[in-house]
């Protein structure tokens, strides 16, 4: 493999990273955010949920955008952008200014997520074997640092201006500086070997019926995570009869066990493919679920929320690489933009359905059975497994008559 695509990988590594971070050092930090600009409860919810509304329109407008330009350069401005939005949400004092803040943040993110999900799309296509799930493990490992950096600020009763600025001032050029090196997929065709040719813009349209399978795969890991994410500390407090100290546990235990998964996974496509990691992890994730709904006690809800993280952390990446190889395979180069792209929202869909859904289940019958939906809305991607086998279950002929290598397997 070429010096380049080596590169091109560990930068974009870097921004799925610093993603993290910057995402991380937001949502934990909500309460002292709320506190600075004293948001009403009421007002709160409209806040949080106007973020993953606008991150869509963003992801939207990416579909249109690469059309004419690279997704490398989509990526290379908007990280910026999203960094000093979360530096503007810290440096305010009104409320208006922290709503323009948080919507340039949601607007930047989604074009943040869809073109780095293009870019390790096309990467995992020119090395030939699955890396996908590597750049989201890059990606959960600067969660964890970005929580942890949130928790020394509490900790310290630091302001949100001086915890976020440091994380600005880092991580702002280096990402600057590693973008210089991210290779868009014509490049990396380049690189193998292949005619470079020019630009390949993404089509006009990509059929939905193409994409519905991954789109709801894509909704409902979003679900399953947004439950985790919001409900967690309240359900082992609550209903297992944890401590407080015990509640903070679950949540760090599912984003260490999503980062070992997906620090492992690729090795798992490699070895049995996807179809199969994908139908694994499912199984996990409902297990998951099903330990968690009937634990008896804290300690028992965490043993579920582990494996949640084992199983869950699979399913996204490979929806992203399976969208973008389908599309490749029906429309051609430049296809897989439009549908990361499009795939790229129902990511934000899931984030607003799941924590509103669990909350009205919980209050209107139990949590315990409320645990239950977003495990047999999980269970449905068993229905939809062969939507991440190339077509006809094999690799499509190079134009030399050789079969292409595919995502699960080894090459390079």
């Amino acid at each position: 493999m070429t010096q380049v695509l080596r590169r091109g990988r560990a930068s974009l590594a870097f921004a799925f990273f610093a993603q993290g971070v910057a995402f991380a050092v937001l949502v934990t930090r909500i309460p002292a955010i709320q506190d600075h600009y004293r948001i009403s409860d009421g007002l709160l919810p409209a806040f949080l949920a106007a973020v993953p509304v606008l991150a869509g329109v963003g992801s939207v407008s990416t579909e249109h955008l690469v059309r004419r330009v690279r997704p490398s350069r989509v990526l290379r401005w908007s990280q910026p952008l999203v960094l000093l939005a979360l530096l503007g949400v810290a440096a305010g004092d009104r409320v208006w200014q922290v709503a323009v803040a948080l919507g340039l943040f949601g607007l930047c993110v989604g074009a943040l997520d869809a073109s780095m999900n293009m870019l390790g799309v096309s990467l995992q296509h020119a090395y030939g074997r699955s890396i996908m799930l590597g750049f989201h493990a890059a990606f959960s490992l600067g969660g964890i640092v970005g929580a942890s950096v949130a928790w020394a600020g509490a900790h310290w009763e630091l302001s949100l201006l001086t915890t976020y600025l440091p994380v600005v001032v880092v991580l702002l050029p280096a990402a600057l500086a590693g973008s210089r090196r991210y290779v868009d997929g014509s490049r990396a065709d380049s690189v193998q070997g292949a005619a470079p040719g020019a630009f390949a813009p993404a089509p006009e349209a990509v059929a939905f019926r193409l994409l519905l399978p991954l789109c709801l795969v894509m909704a409902f890991a979003y679900i399953g995570d947004s439950t985790v994410s919001n409900w967690s500390a309240k359900y082992v407090k609550d209903v297992l009869g944890g401590s407080d100290q015990l509640s903070t546990v679950p949540y760090n235990v599912y984003m260490a066990t999503t980062l070992v998964g997906r620090a492992l996974g690729d090795l798992g496509v490699r070895r049995f493919g996807a179809v199969g990691v994908v139908r694994c992890g499912t199984v996990v994730a409902a297990l998951g679920f099903a330990v968690v709904a009937g634990a008896p006690g804290a300690w028992s809800g965490i043993l579920g929320f582990t494996l949640l993280g084992l199983g869950l952390c699979v399913l996204v990446p490979q929806t992203f690489a399976a969208a973008g190889r389908r599309a490749t395979e029906r429309y051609g180069p430049g296809a897989s933009d439009a549908a990361v792209a499009r795939l790229n929202v129902f990511n934000y869909v899931g984030f607003l359905v799941g924590s509103p859904l669990v909350g009205a289940l919980g209050d209107a019958w139990s949590y315990r059975a409320a645990m239950l939906v977003p495990m047999v809305l999980v269970l449905v991607t068993l229905c939809y497994a062969r939507s991440f086998a190339p077509q006809d279950d094999a690799a499509p002929a190079s134009p030399g008559g050789a079969p292409a290598a595919s995502d699960g397997a080894a090459a390079g």
